[in-house]
């Protein structure tokens, strides 16, 4: 029973859990902004255009125009109201430290022995 209790408790789980809950709620935004495109597109004239009826040369490719608009416009709002700020604020609240090249962990640690074996 601990170690159920242990998986419940985890910190990783608790951000996965409220990670599902913001993408269900920020899909309901997103959803909605797909569909004010959407019609403006329609209001272009292109009617045809949505309508799942039509065909071209008997293939149905309306449906599959829809979802590929509606996949790259999602795809637009994700990365610049998502991914971008969200980089931008991990990079100015917590920057990553300088890398020093040619050390390793190991380099470092052997250098911490034989500085130790030195000593009187």
């Amino acid at each position: 029973m601990g170690g159920f209790k242990k998986f419940l408790l985890q910190g990783d789980l608790v951000s996965l859990a409220v990670a599902f809950v913001m993408a269900t709620a920020f899909a309901a935004v997103v959803k909605a902004f797909v569909t004010i495109i959407m019609d403006l597109i329609g209001k272009t004239g292109a009617t045809t255009f949505f309508n799942a009826d039509d065909t071209f040369h008997g293939v149905h490719i309306a449906a599959f125009l829809v979802a590929l608009i509606t996949f790259v416009i999602i795809a637009a709002v994700v990365y610049f109201f998502v991914v971008v700020p969200y980089t931008k604020a991990k990079d100015k609240f917590f920057p990553t430290p300088p890398s020093v090249e040619g050390e390793t962990v190991e380099s470092l640690l052997g250098e911490i022995r034989d500085s130790l074996k030195s000593r009187p």
